[in-house]
């Protein structure tokens, strides 16, 4: 495993589209993240005489219907945006790992019964397990007052996303760790009694580190993605705070025959197309790397 790391990133590195979007993908957080103190501040700054103007050198991406600065608000929803597809991968990936693995090695009956449970969940709507997820969630946080309001919706976006996107690594995992378990280092670890507590940190986890990062890299477009089509349906994230897909859905809503405020939607669906292609083109760069056999 050592070595596959620095040969990994060698694969990599020849990858120039994962590179050139590694890099735009860098730029585009570091922007959001660098400027989050401005933007929140920027967001608060209501103009009613200059609500819904057109880009111009005082507002460079133009002002919405209450007259805040898009370029504030793209920011500010980029910094939201991108976390919640970090955390939400993160939860998928702890979830999806530690559950397939111990389905994996143990075998047998469990193996059968933990991965019919997979298949149950597989069969139900995802966005209707969201939903649901969402709205129990939410009610115990409101019911205990353990964050705001506005809060207890980001938080419960990530738990649910990451909560029901951990079905495809958890299939992942234990087809690999069917394939490890039967490999001599494993047999030699079971006959000198070594327990699975540390046989699955110690011996397992080190390989499965590069299914982990693909998977987890392609987890956060997916989950972008399904937290602007929930904010669009109503049930994301809520004013004042912002994403890009609150600020597309709210460009749709003034859409209409009289007046066409093309900024309100250009602006958040082109930053939100550009970082989950981007977010894409790595994923797969990474794929590649990692995918010994399947390379020239």
């Amino acid at each position: 495993m050592n070595a596959a790391f620095p040969n990994a990133w060698q694969r990599f590195r020849r990858n120039r589209a994962a590179m050139i979007s590694a890099a735009v993908l860098l730029v585009m957080f570091a922007g959001c993240l660098l400027t989050l103190g401005w933007s929140v501040s920027g967001m608060r700054l209501q103009h009613l005489d200059q609500a819904r103007q057109a880009p111009s050198l005082t507002y460079p991406l133009g002002t919405d219907e209450v007259g805040r600065g898009l370029l504030w608000r793209t920011l500010y929803g980029g910094t939201l945006s991108l976390t919640l597809g970090l955390l939400a991968a993160a939860v998928a990936v702890v979830i999806g790992t530690a559950y397939g693995a111990f389905a994996g090695y143990v075998g047998g009956r469990c193996d059968e019964i933990m991965m019919r449970f997979v298949d149950v969940l597989y069969a139900l709507p995802y966005m209707l397990l969201v939903m649901l997820f969402t709205v129990s969630i939410g009610a115990w946080l409101q019911k205990w007052d353990l964050v705001g309001t506005e809060w207890a919706r980001f938080i419960v976006l990530i738990l649910a996303i990451g909560g029901v996107s951990w079905l495809t690594m958890a299939r992942v995992i234990r087809g690999q760790v069917l394939s490890l378990r039967e490999q001599p280092f494993m047999e030699a670890a079971r006959a000198l009694g070594i327990p699975l507590r540390r046989i699955l940190p110690r011996h397992l986890l080190p390989n499965l580190v590069g299914p982990i990062i693909v998977f987890g890299t392609l987890t956060v477009p997916q989950a972008i993605l399904q937290e602007s089509f929930l904010s669009f349906l109503g049930v994301g994230v809520q004013p004042p705070q912002a994403t890009w897909g609150s600020l597309a859905a709210d460009g749709v809503r003034l859409l209409n025959p009289v007046r066409f405020d093309w900024w309100l939607l250009v602006f958040p669906c082109g930053t939100l197309s550009i970082t989950l292609l981007s977010l894409n083109f790595i994923g797969d760069g990474l794929r590649d790397a990692f995918d010994v056999r399947g390379r020239k």
